[in-house]
């Protein structure tokens, strides 16, 4: 026997999520490293790696052998007590690759199995096994399972039903990995074989590379499981010897069975798919008795008359020449390049879309430099106008596939996605997956729930972990010193770090890709199984963007872009208030309102202009027409920034530094045209495209090989480009010299060079927005807050610019808010879908109600109309926090306090109704309660605290600040300032001390560069907020004080930051508000102005209530007439008010409940 004739069929790498480590990568390299000719890699239900591992053991010369283990559960004809087993199928051919394709998408289609998963079935193999080779699942095995329980009748079965419908292509699977039953299940196997003349193969169920991975691979599958590993090694069915062996390892572990060995090589030798990779297989598109080229471009010659008529220069010679010619060429490259029903299709599904109030955007990447997709109505950027090339967008001389991103409203895009299906067939169409890895901080906290370390732990050492893009372990430990240092010296966290470097990078899970959606001219499953999910919907295919493109299937890309949403949903705000429809895309780009608004970067809420960064930007750069807008969106960007490009543009623009194109000393004049809208600044790929064509006679086809070549820093391509552009110079007679100085100027600015289709069809968004925010704010703003309902951080920006700019929010109310934000009488309405807990579901049955019979009358009428009874207890509490039921003229602290009453007259009213039992109209009976509630003067929450739990509602104070009710209090300990004025004002108060009165929102701990720890409050008046720094020694001063939500008064010094521009206060003193008047309140005066009060219920109430509390600690009250102190009543009463803030709430409340005043003395 010759030991090293072993191939490897049963082996999982880590697309098999379930119980796979290796990478394909691994896998291969260790197959060519123990020179087998060839591998299969069978995951678990999946074939997602394929593509993948088929080009990289092509690279290797290895064979890949196409294999998937499945779950197979039984039919009727063949009954057992056990749920599934397993068996692994290989793909002996082409035919057989297209069956396995097909059991593979109908186990996740129809093969769903609660706690199993996707699954098949007899039935299904028996009707799908051409081509294919059956492994037996060994102990794991239908026969395996059988053999173990001694049920040899079944296991008859079992072998007829492959020897009929598989004949030589069964094989009884036999592994020694020291697992439990091994050795019984292989006695019983060979009998079995030598019976019934079955051949055996051996494997190793291989789920990881080497033995010293078993750990490791423990710890992957209960990361898997959701489990520690001491709760998952109780149940382990895994061992450590089912790791990649050699061929020699294998051989002896076998050496009595050599058939076994030698059969894997026969298997390899057999199994022989051929993949065709790179060919494109187009969707069709059906036209009626015309070609599609024809067609296509009749689409287009009439859609491009109908544009050009609307810009009003149809009529002008020289445009139509311009326009009609570049229109046919690109159709041509279009038609020659077979591409034609690709634009066809896209052209349908946009139309259709428009066509259906389904809002899309005017373009997104290079797409819009195509003047056909302007013609087809696919974008609405003319490419013509804004010097945009097609060949960026579709190469004649660089073949790959047009990929047109499409942008629809965010919340349409699905009904595009409908129409697709039902237009070329639900076995047509399918999105596309996504696999997400371990990343670096993720597998930290995996690993570390896993070994069963403390949360604290595992977050300190999570939180070292660098946040920069793509950052790996490996380089967080360079990066960050303190997590070298700790790695070196803390055993637990080097055991910890060296368990997350070798998974990391794993496959972690499965997504969907944002908008990428294939069609297909046949079943999708001809070219990709599918995945779906447990019921069979969100079907997506097995193979990623990548493999799907390289099996010739064409991506199409559906995005959802949530300003497109914010636009359909200002302009139908607009619309139903105006006479006239407003179009959008009908708007000047050259209105000077708004580019004088833009230069005051009030961006907030603007379409890729809110970041403090860009805002910066906008003030240096000044735009003053639309192209600088294109410009400014190019600029931002890492490179531009960092290169010094940013500075040199606005210098030019601005007319502090003089212009070239491009350098003082190396310039050309065929480059002003290109340059002369950037400042002789090359800030775009195709201005690089353009040079080279004007400099160097590229084809703008050529030149677009040069931009991708320079982007990709391909070194050994550039020299040959270098090369290619000087010989090009030289024949248009261009100095050798200059030619290759203006190419190193290519080779620097186009490594930052920014695609200006892709600028201009963003700039254009941006444009619309900024519109509708000068000319119609508040409906703008109201769809921007509707887009953020969810984002309570957002909303607080956007609150703080809607006051900014004077609009005017109404809390929400039941009888006028809709589930969305929107405007009536210039004033935005708070939206029922924004208040914490109140889903659409609610506010819709809320609003249909009052649609149907008209606005809620009071609380009970509300309650039931709507069934409001104990289970909906908790909306009705939401409702009343939020202010949306203040319309009924209750107070939310009474109707808080009463809530379970109002739930009792609720069931009360609606048993009698549904028994039958009224015997008075429901308005009778509204009254009549309503009266009780209005009754109560006893409050149960303070002032602060209802305010406290309508931030936590709402996200934040709408209706009042819980300052507000302390300012003329805090006004006798603070001289009157606030955190704005003192912001303000900063250069009058910088260095002196100041007294702030406000609450404390946040507490955190930092330690700074120098290792001092200062704990930071997070510190807020009904102005503003601003952070308040404290040494730990004042903080363990005054640490009873410091307490979020507690209102406080500090003493400090406030600060600058010049680099964030922001402020800080340093204190060194801090008391509650409680304190401070315990130590200078002395009393507190109420002015009574008409004797007739002093016999009413009211205010004989606030007398109990306040004659009921003794002098201890608390504050003297007296009252008086006419605010004459002279005029004291009740002189042998004793009044007295507990210093405490719901003591306070209520005097405050009566005292306004009897019209009266008050005032406080200080000692």
């Amino acid at each position: 026997m010759n030991i090293n004739n072993f191939i490897h069929l049963n082996v999982h790498s880590d697309y098999s999520i379930q119980n796979g480590l290796a990478k394909i990568e691994h896998i291969i390299k260790q197959t060519s490293i123990f020179k087998m000719p060839a591998v299969a890699i069978t995951d678990i239900t999946n074939i997602f790696g394929l593509i993948k591992f088929y080009k990289l053991a092509h690279n290797f010369g290895i064979k890949a052998i196409i294999g998937s283990e499945f779950k197979i559960i039984l039919n009727n004809n063949i009954i057992s007590s056990y749920q599934y087993s397993k068996i692994t199928i290989l793909a002996m051919n082409n035919i057989g690759y297209q069956n396995l394709k097909y059991l593979l998408s109908i186990a996740y289609q129809q093969g769903y199995c609660n706690n199993i998963g996707p699954t098949i079935s007899y039935h299904l193999l028996k009707k799908y096994n051409k081509g294919l080779i059956i492994l037996s699942g060994s102990i794991n095995g239908d026969i395996g399972i059988n053999i173990i329980t001694n049920n040899f009748i079944r296991i008859k079965k079992i072998i007829a039903f492959y020897k009929k419908y598989f004949p030589n292509c069964f094989y009884l699977e036999l592994t020694r990995t020291n697992r439990i039953d091994e050795t019984k299940y292989i006695d019983i196997a060979l009998n079995l074989a030598y019976d019934f003349n079955l051949p055996v193969i051996a494997t190793n169920e291989v789920c990881f590379l080497k033995k010293t991975d078993f750990h490791v691979h423990n710890i992957r599958v209960a990361i898997y499981l959701g489990k520690t590993l001491n709760e998952y090694m109780k149940i382990n069915n895994y061992s450590d010897e089912q790791f990649f062996k050699s061929p020699v390892e294998m051989s002896l572990l076998f050496q009595d069975i050599p058939e076994a060995i030698h059969n894997s090589m026969l298997i390899a030798q057999r199994c022989n798919v051929f993949l065709t990779l790179g060919k494109y297989f187009l969707p069709n598109f059906t036209t009626i008795n015309i070609p599609i080229q024809t067609y296509l471009t009749q689409q287009a010659t009439n859609g491009l008359k109908k544009k050009l008529i609307k810009l009003g220069i149809y009529n002008i010679n020289n445009n139509i020449i311009k326009y009609q010619s570049r229109l046919l060429k690109e159709l041509q490259v279009i038609n020659n390049m077979g591409f034609t029903s690709y634009f066809l299709i896209v052209m349908e599904f946009v139309q259709w879309a428009k066509h259906n109030n389904i809002p899309v955007g005017p373009a997104r990447g290079s797409g819009a430099g195509s003047l056909v997709a302007y013609a087809l109505d696919i974008t609405n950027i003319d490419p013509i106008k804004f010097n945009l090339i097609f060949e960026r967008f579709l190469n004649p001389e660089r073949i790959s596939l047009p990929d047109f991103d499409i942008d629809f409203c965010m919340e349409k895009r699905d009904l595009v996605i409908d129409h697709v299906k039902k237009m070329y067939g639900t076995n047509s169409v399918a999105q596309i997956i996504t696999f997400s890895t371990m990343t670096a901080k993720a597998v930290i906290r995996d690993v570390g729930r896993v070994l069963g370390y403390p949360y604290d732990f595992i977050n300190r050492i999570s939180k070292l972990v660098p946040l920069d893009v793509g950052i790996t372990l490996k380089k967080a430990l360079i990066k960050n010193k303190k997590l070298e240092i700790l790695y070196k010296s803390d055993n637990n966290i080097k055991n910890l770090i060296n368990f997350a470097l070798k998974l990391e990078g794993t496959i972690r899970g499965i997504g969907k890709h944002a908008g990428g959606v294939v069609i297909s001219p046949g079943k999708i499953t001809e070219f990709t199984p599918i995945y779906c999910d447990n019921l069979g919907s969100n079907i997506l295919t097995q193979f990623d963007k990548n493999d799907i493109e390289e099996i010739g299937l064409v991506k199409f890309d559906f995005l959802g872009l949530k300003t497109l949403t914010i636009i359909d949903y200002t302009l139908n705000m607009i619309n139903k208030s105006n006479n006239h429809i407003l179009d959008i895309n009908s708007i000047s780009l050259e209105d000077k309102n708004i580019f004088h608004f833009l230069k005051t970067a009030h961006t907030t809420g603007i379409f890729q202009l809110e970041s403090k960064g860009i805002k910066e930007l906008i003030k240096r750069l000044k735009p003053n027409n639309f192209e600088d807008i294109v410009s400014l969106l190019a600029l931002f960007r890492p490179g531009p920034l960092q290169s010094g490009m940013v500075d040199n543009f606005i210098n030019r623009k601005n007319g502090k530094e003089k212009i070239y194109y491009p350098d003082i000393v190396w310039q050309h004049n065929s480059l002003k045209p290109i340059l002369q809208s950037t400042y002789g600044i090359i800030l775009y790929q195709e201005q690089v495209m353009q040079i080279a064509q004007v400099l160097s006679g590229y084809s703008l086809g050529q030149a677009d090989v040069l931009r991708r070549v320079i982007g990709k820093k391909q070194h050994e391509e550039m020299f040959k480009q270098r090369s290619l552009f000087l010989q090009g110079s030289q024949k248009l007679n261009i100095d050798k010299i200059l030619s290759m100085k203006i190419f190193d100027f290519l080779e620097k600015f186009a490594a930052y060079g920014f695609n200006k289709s892709h600028s201009v069809s963003y700039a254009l968004i941006s444009y619309q927005t900024l519109w509708l925010k000068v000319y119609y704010p508040e409906e703008f703003m109201a769809a921007v807050l509707t887009s953020e309902m969810d984002n309570t951080t957002r909303i607080i920006i956007l609150i703080n610019e809607c006051k900014n700019m004077n609009i005017k929010i109404l809390s929400p109310n039941i009888n006028q808010s809709l589930y969305k934000f929107h405007v009536k009488h210039k004033n935005i309405i708070y939206g029922l879908g924004a208040i914490k807990g109140i889903g659409i579901n609610q506010s819709k049955q809320i609003i249909n109600n009052r649609k149907k019979y008209g606005n809620f009358l009071s609380i009970i009428d509300l309650c039931i109309r709507m069934a409001f009874e104990k289970n909906n207890k908790h909306i009705l509490e939401k409702l009343i926090i939020s202010g949306a039921l203040d319309v009924f003229q209750l107070s939310r602290n009474i109707m808080l306090k009463n809530l379970n009453k109002i739930m009792q007259m609720t069931h009360y009213y609606l048993h009698q109704k549904n028994t039958g039992q009224m015997h008075f109209m429901q308005s009778e009976y509204d009254i009549i309660h309503k009266d009780k509630i209005l009754n109560d003067i006893i409050i149960k929450y303070s002032q602060k605290e209802i305010l406290l739990k309508e931030k936590n509602i709402l996200g934040f104070y709408l209706t009042n600040h819980p300052v507000n009710e302390y300012v003329s209090e805090l006004s006798l300990y603070t001289k009157e300032i606030n955190i704005q004025k003192i912001c303000k004002e900063y250069n009058n108060y910088a260095n002196n001390i100041i007294q702030l009165g406000g609450i404390i929102n946040n507490i955190n701990n930092i330690v700074n560069y120098k290792k001092q720890r200062f704990i930071i409050l997070n510190f807020e008046d009904n102005t503003q907020n601003i952070d308040v720094y404290l040494t730990l020694h004042i903080f363990n001063k005054y640490h009873n004080c410091i307490k979020i939500n507690n209102l406080v008064i500090l003493d400090g010094v406030i600060k600058k930051d010049y680099f964030h521009h922001i402020y800080k206060i340093y204190a060194y003193k801090i008391n509650s508000l409680l304190n401070i008047r315990k130590k200078y309140l002395k009393h507190i005066n109420i002015f009574i102005n008409n004797k007739n009060i002093l016999i009413t219920k009211n205010f004989i109430y606030m007398i109990n209530f306040l004659s009921k509390n003794n002098f201890e600690n608390n504050i003297p009250i007296y009252f008086y007439m006419n605010n004459n102190k002279k005029d004291m009543l009740y002189h042998n009463q004793k009044f007295y008010l507990k210093n405490n803030e719901l003591q306070f709430s209520q005097i405050k409340f009566l005292i306004k409940l009897n019209n009266l005043s008050y005032k406080l003395c200080l000692k």
